[in-house]
């Protein structure tokens, strides 16, 4: 009798493993702390509680994976608020099913010690932004503080020329760009946290195709729901089981850049606001991010920006 019982959990333990429904969710970038919740969620085996197993497809410079999202390579794909307007704009059926990044981390960094400690005293200094920069959040930090593009100079992702100018500005992500001048230069700089200053954009969503949304709600809410434990995990628990598996997939990324990344997350609450739920979503948040771009004149004709995102699963 004993061995029968044993025999059927075996059976059905097997079952269960071999019935996990395979997931893609392909990153924004190389892995690094920034998708630690999702990592987290893996090693921590959140995605196999409710069903799934995670395949995570890095992403990079050479990597297009809005293109993998749009041909049924991966089932997510990390975005933003912009890319998501992008998809109404262009009549695609993708959406925004969720947001782990509240905050968007862009930044614009000063050095310290030289009177440059807003935004508003920006005016007259060379500020260098590459060409992404200047046609996604630039616009919005230029409205909000009346700055000029006659000192823009162009950031091709070498910090030397702001290193040595210390009344010049730089753009730059919270949790690398000051950790490689403090390496390299041995200060650290004054960090301008765009979101505080006008730029309101959701980072770190979660793309989907509708056809997903309508066809495995159940997958979509599972993945969000198991994602956002992982989140929790990460960041308020041991990350390092999730640092294992990032540095598996990019190995060229140091432990101290890790802790570095994930300690910035944290202080500028990045993911988790207190009385806002990680992963949520608002309706106001994506009316004024759509409004100000196109009184900026990022979108010339009127768009249904409530197609971008769905707050079904996420809130």
């Amino acid at each position: 009798m004993k061995k029968l019982i044993f025999t059927t959990l075996i059976l059905l333990f097997t079952k269960n493993i071999y019935s996990l429904e395979k997931i893609k969710l392909s990153l924004d970038w190389v892995p690094q702390a920034e998708h630690g919740g999702f990592f987290q969620a893996i090693a921590n085996d959140y995605y196999k509680e409710v069903g799934l197993e995670v395949e995570i497809i890095p992403g990079g410079p050479q990597v297009n994976t809005k293109a993998m999202l749009m041909s049924g390579q991966v089932d997510f794909n990390i975005g933003g608020s912009a890319g998501a307007l992008n998809y109404v704009k262009q009549d695609l059926p993708f959406t925004v099913v969720a947001a782990f990044f509240q905050k968007n981390p862009q930044i614009l960094m000063s050095h310290p010690n030289q009177n440059i400690d807003d935004p508003s005293q920006f005016k007259g200094k060379t500020i260098f932004i590459s060409n992404f920069g200047r046609m996604s959040f630039w616009p919005f930090i230029k409205s909000q503080y009346n700055l000029s593009d006659d000192f823009l100079k162009n950031y091709n992702f070498n910090s030397q020329p702001f290193i040595e100018d210390k009344q010049s500005i730089q753009q730059g992500y919270l949790s690398s760009e000051p950790f490689a001048i403090k390496k390299t230069a041995g200060f650290s700089p004054v960090i301008h946290l765009l979101a505080d200053h006008g730029y309101d954009a959701y980072a770190n969503t979660i793309e989907t195709a509708l056809s997903t949304i309508e066809n495995n709600p159940k997958i979509v809410k599972s993945f969000i729901d198991a994602s956002r434990k992982g989140w929790v995990s990460f960041l308020n628990e041991d990350p390092s089981s999730a640092f294992q598996l990032i540095k598996k997939l990019n190995p060229d990324m140091p432990d101290d850049k890790l802790v570095y990344a994930r300690d910035m997350l944290i202080s500028f609450n990045i993911i988790e606001i207190e009385g806002t739920k990680i992963g949520s979503m608002s309706d106001q948040r994506w009316e004024n991010f759509y409004k100000k771009s196109k009184k900026l004149g990022i979108y010339e004709q009127e768009i249904d920006y409530k197609k971008a995102y769905t707050l079904e699963f996420s809130n």
